[in-house]
């Protein structure tokens, strides 16, 4: 690690959270704390939304069915003490972390019982906190269940279900190449470029708003098509959430369901305390590839449901061979020739939409701080839900850091 990422790490720490004004207080709100589609994605007024998205946003409800919740076990033991060696070389303990990357909701789990459960900032158990990109593996695991039960063909192209798509970057693309982010599409993934790929899909997801003069698609539905092909597909991988945008159409048609209600079986078996939702784009399409909200505890069910190899309190919700295939992980190869995401998680591969160890552990990770961390080998759930003022942070290779030698530990 070169000394000046080094000393941007050791100032994010030295800094660490502002404090979050008074906001949505009020009947109404004063103006300058008003939290509206213009601006919850920037800071502070992100501390606010990242936990309340459904008072901003469409959604659509992924229901929890009538039955009760499962109850989450616990078990005693202190984890306060807990530290860990940064990246930047000095010991950090887990409580500067948590309060320096600006954690909301913190749980971690171990052989299914609830060892640590933590809330900040406003947010609360029962409240449901955006999880960005950890949708995306959400949906890679569905997809891979498809795949398994012979609805999806690993092999067949794009355009093979979705017509509409031929032309653009994903219509000859395989379900494979979609599964693994190898597409070769003219897409860059950079946030705070107003022109980028990635903000030209927020604008048609209906997550941001389109400043003045930049024409924008009006529906995912629209923008897909549109996307044009740069090279030729597979062999690499190129982070592109768009392209979890095209497997989810994709798996819609080959369905007939919505990537919302395929969720919902899974939700409504996995016993949740509260029905999760997507946000929806302008046409009322759940955004797949970042726009799934829930409660901290019933995403660790979701995490014990894979550790359980899909069966929870004696129903198979997800195909154990679907999950048996994410944790066989992808070409290291092929991941380690991504210099970027190679440095911030050395020893990964990425398969299904998922970051994933070999054998061992499946991450999913989220912008502005969402962790889900499945430890198969030590029986571990991580689950962190955060509001970052920016989308990606010097502080992103320690959070990675933190839940594996916390697992580790345990």
């Amino acid at each position: 690690m070169d000394s000046e990422f080094a000393q941007a790490l050791l100032g994010a720490y030295k800094a660490g959270a502002e404090p979050t004004p008074t906001l949505m207080q009020g009947f109404p709100p004063a103006a300058e704390h008003r939290v509206t589609w213009h601006n919850f994605m920037s800071p502070p007024h992100n501390r606010w939304a990242f936990h309340n998205l459904g008072r901003i946003r469409p959604s659509i409800s992924v229901e929890r069915g009538a039955k009760p919740s499962a109850p989450l076990a616990s078990a005693s033991q202190a984890l306060t003490d807990f530290s860990f060696e940064s990246a930047a070389g000095h010991t950090v303990t887990l409580q500067q972390h948590l309060e320096a990357s600006y954690t909301d909701g913190w749980l971690v789990m171990k052989n299914g019982a609830v060892l640590q459960e933590d809330y900040f900032n406003g947010h609360q158990a029962h409240k449901r906190h955006i999880m960005f990109s950890v949708t995306k593996s959400l949906i890679g695991v569905l997809a891979e269940g498809m795949v398994g039960a012979g609805q999806l063909s690993e092999s067949a192209l794009a355009n093979t279900y979705v017509p509409e798509l031929t032309g653009s970057a994903f219509g000859d693309a395989s379900v494979r190449q979609l599964l693994d982010m190898a597409v070769a599409i003219d897409y860059d993934e950079v946030y705070d470029d107003p022109l980028s790929g990635s903000s030209q899909f927020g604008y048609a997801c209906g997550l941001t708003v389109p400043p003045p003069g930049i024409n924008a698609s009006q529906s995912l539905y629209e923008y897909l098509p549109a996307t044009r092909k740069n090279g030729e597909h597979g062999g690499f991988f190129h982070y592109v959430t768009a392209t979890t945008e095209a497997l989810a159409w994709v798996m819609e048609r080959a369905s007939g369901r919505s990537c919302a209600e395929h969720l919902r079986e899974v939700w409504q078996g996995l016993g949740c305390e509260r029905d999760g939702f997507f946000v929806a784009d302008p046409w009322g399409r759940n955004v797949a590839g970042a726009g799934f909200n829930a409660t901290l505890r019933d995403m660790a069910r979701f995490g014990s449901l894979l550790l359980a190899k899909g069966d929870a309190h004696g129903q198979q919700l997800i195909p154990a061979a679907a999950i048996e295939s994410v944790l066989q992980g992808g070409d290291p190869a092929i991941y380690a020739a991504n210099e970027n995401f190679a440095q911030w998680s050395p020893g990964a591969t990425y398969k299904s939409q998922w970051y994933v160890y070999p054998g061992e552990a499946l991450l999913a990770v989220g912008i502005h701080g969402q962790i889900l961390y499945i430890d198969f080998a030590q029986q571990v759930v991580i689950v962190k839900q955060s509001s970052l003022p920016i989308a990606e942070s010097v502080l992103d290779v320690d959070t990675l850091r933190l839940v594996r030698s916390l697992a580790r530990a345990l």
